[in-house]
């Protein structure tokens, strides 16, 4: 066991078999368990204590363990995922998995899966595991750690903050879904308005400048030219949420980008990833350079007349589940994952007048707008709930 911390006035020191008990209900038939549920360690979310998704009994085979609500299920493979959730439905469960019950003579039920949430314990548990390839902990080695613990009433005030922190997230997480369902509704829409047009005709009737990736051949920059502060050099891993992640890009010295041939984003362009990963979109914004420069997996659609042809509207167009069915269409035909900019051109958006153009990307705009505050608040929200987390059980 690891070296014991230093006592909190008023908290108790108790080995983890006094606070939990390990249920062993095994289930050797998983389809006669008379359950509806089964959850793999693929099912469990890290850092959430609420399970989502879930398998049919029917589906898997082998022995399993049966858990009751309030159970908790940990994964004991491979703990560094941290993946710890509250039962609140009867089922079966992985055997990577073990199946815990609070002791409530020592411990709030409540307050159980929010300690184990924790670092402390989630790095104890981690130092305990044995195996290299897949470290998995063992009941025996954990039933006997020790650990301070919280006066009941004491347990009971984390619980309340704690409890409140992962309510408002869940609350912002059902807001940032529900107006994710709005948008694609909207953007199914899309598909309905006006005349389907090919991205090359768009640039046969100067509406758009012809696409063009960054396929640098022979000048292809190495990870040694890479510099802290400078040009960005956009892959299609940096296109996140519809806009490029400038703090994660790799920059490349101004003089070496200069050099290069093609593949020069300005901002307002729209970006698109064509090769290895396919589809992801951003609108190029913020950009503090003179230009980002694109890797051979990115493309650029410039627009050229905003009379005829809104910029967010080609942006969200190329979001559209119409468009995205296009890709993968053409991406099937290919023996890797690539739509090369001679098949973009036959791929097709919709056109209509530009003041209807205009109205739909305002209220595109506008629902992205509240999407993405729900989703740095909750962000930050999960940053707070961390920190509470972490604070609240060191020793």
């Amino acid at each position: 066991m690891l070296e014991r911390p230093r006592s909190k006035a008023g908290w108790t020191r108790v080995c983890f078999d006094q606070m939990a008990m390990q249920v062993s209900d095994r289930v050797d038939n998983p389809a006669e368990a008379g359950v509806e549920r089964y959850v793999g360690l693929e099912h469990l979310d890290p850092d959430s204590l609420r399970i989502r998704r879930w398998g049919e009994p029917s589906d898997v085979e082998s022995t399993k363990l049966r858990f009751q609500p309030g159970d908790i299920i940990f994964g004991k493979r491979r703990v560094y995922q941290r993946k710890v959730a509250v039962a609140d439905f009867e089922g079966i469960c992985s055997a990577h998995a073990m199946v815990l019950r609070a002791r409530p003579s020592a411990v709030l039920p409540e307050f159980l899966p929010y300690f184990m949430q924790s670092n402390l314990f989630m790095e104890r548990a981690l130092s305990i595991s044995v195996g290299s390839l897949s470290p998995t902990i063992n009941w025996s080695a954990l039933a006997v750690e020790e650990f301070l613990l919280p006066p009941i009433q004491e347990q009971g005030r984390f619980v309340e903050v704690l409890a409140a922190a992962e309510a408002a997230q869940e609350s912002l997480g059902k807001l940032a879904l529900s107006l994710q369902v709005a948008q694609m509704s909207v953007l199914k829409d899309m598909t309905a308005m006006g005349t389907l047009t090919t991205l090359g005709q768009l640039v046969d009737n100067g509406l758009i400048a012809p696409p063009q990736d960054g396929n640098h051949g022979e000048k292809h920059p190495k990870a040694s030219d890479y510099i802290d502060e400078g040009i960005p050099f956009v892959m299609a891993s940096d296109l996140i949420d519809g806009r490029v992640d400038f703090a994660r890009c790799k920059k490349l010295p101004k003089t070496l980008a200069d050099g290069l041939r093609i593949g020069f984003a300005h901002e307002g362009d729209i970006l698109l990833s064509h090769k290895g990963t396919v589809g992801e979109v951003a609108l190029l914004s913020g950009l503090k350079t003179d230009y980002a420069m694109l890797t051979p997996q990115v493309t650029y659609y410039r627009v050229l007349d905003q009379s005829r042809l809104d910029s967010e509207w080609l942006f969200y167009s190329f979001l559209s589940p119409d468009f995205q069915m296009q890709l993968r269409r053409y991406e099937r035909q290919s023996t890797r994952a690539y739509v090369g900019i001679t098949t973009q051109r036959e791929l097709k958006i919709p056109m209509c007048p530009i003041s209807e153009q205009r109205l739909v990307v305002d209220k595109l705009s506008a629902t992205s707008k509240a999407k993405s505050e729900a989703g740095l608040r909750r962000r930050t929200l999960g940053e707070l709930y961390s920190k509470i987390l972490s604070k609240s059980f060191e020793q």
